[in-house]
């Protein structure tokens, strides 16, 4: 048996039941939540991105949600500290830390020991790129770094600028890839994994269901807010699904259908990249059905034995 402290990894596509499920099991278990969901990280940024309410956050303590303003960047290696901070945190007050997210990249920089590139940034040569992006898109960026290093245009997407630009960064400055020049570490955790799943048709279900229910909650209305604050449409956090196309619908650009069309086209593709990271085939980790009735004392079980093997 690993002597490394445990942590349990709760992951799934979103809108499989993430939130609900990893209470239930932080309950039963003695946890506490760890986000690794990328787009929780930004205050102000809830109904779009369907963020445990305040009553869910009280119920079991939640942590890395609300921490940046969407005007501010948080990098992997950042993250990466963050995350491991909390984990240590959680077990100083003897009580189990859940990892829980749809993020792959994040993911995997906590539990398998990512090591970022270490190319200093280059500031003329990332003007150039965002010169580059004004003038042929972001899509041309991606489709450049597909061209170069396509294990590292896999794992970013398109949509993600930063990561885009300092990926190309990166490989121009170094002469080598960017995939290549991530390191991998020893986990320093002694990981279960949890996988959670539905029908395919009952998971596109329940994204459709989230969608109108965000426009129900005012999703229009925190992206108005958004703008007025001064948050521009062009910044990374609102870029994000959701978030780009109401600001085209308080631009008059975009009717409401039109928009939860546009949602539910691009949340598909995000389920698919998801299944891109945790595979069905992965040996190391435990899938379980959501809509399972009794799913939260299944895993809990499973996760009790692992403890104890």
């Amino acid at each position: 048996m690993s002597s490394h402290s445990p942590l349990i990894l709760l992951v799934g596509p979103t809108a499989v039941g993430k939130t609900a499920i990893a209470i239930q099991l932080a309950h039963l278990l003695h946890g506490e939540i760890i986000s690794a969901d990328s787009r929780l990280f930004y205050r102000g940024m809830d109904i779009g991105t369907a963020k445990p309410t305040p009553l869910e956050q009280q119920l079991i303590p939640h942590h890395l949600i609300d921490i940046v303003n969407p005007d501010q960047t948080l990098s992997l290696a950042a993250f990466q500290q963050l995350a491991r901070q909390a984990v240590a945190q959680v077990e100083e007050r003897g009580k189990l830390p859940l990892l829980v997210g749809g993020t792959g990249q994040y993911v995997r920089a906590v539990t398998q020991g990512w090591k970022p590139p270490e190319v200093t940034p280059d500031a003329r040569l990332r003007a150039e790129l965002e010169k580059l992006k004004e003038q042929r898109g972001g899509t041309w960026l991606h489709e450049r770094l597909q061209a170069l290093d396509p294990p590292a245009a896999a794992d970013i997407d398109p949509r993600n600028i930063r990561r885009t630009i300092r990926a190309l960064e990166v490989i121009l400055s170094s002469g080598r890839r960017f995939s290549e020049q991530r390191t991998h570490g020893e986990s320093p955790y002694r990981l279960i994994t949890v996988g959670l799943l539905r029908p395919r048709p009952e998971l596109y279900a329940r994204i459709d269901a989230r969608i109108e229910a965000m426009f129900a909650a005012g999703l229009v209305d925190e992206v108005r807010r958004l703008l007025g604050l001064g948050y521009g449409p062009d910044l990374p956090s609102m870029s994000a699904i959701g978030y780009r196309e109401c600001v085209r619908i308080v631009r008059g650009k975009m009717t409401v259908e039109q928009a939860k069309a546009e949602m539910r086209r691009a949340t598909r593709i995000y389920v698919r990249r998801q299944a891109n990271w945790f595979k069905e085939s992965d040996p190391l980790i435990r899938w379980f059905n959501a809509g399972d009735p009794e799913v939260d004392e299944a895993i809990a079980i499973f996760v009790r034995e692992s403890l104890h093997e």
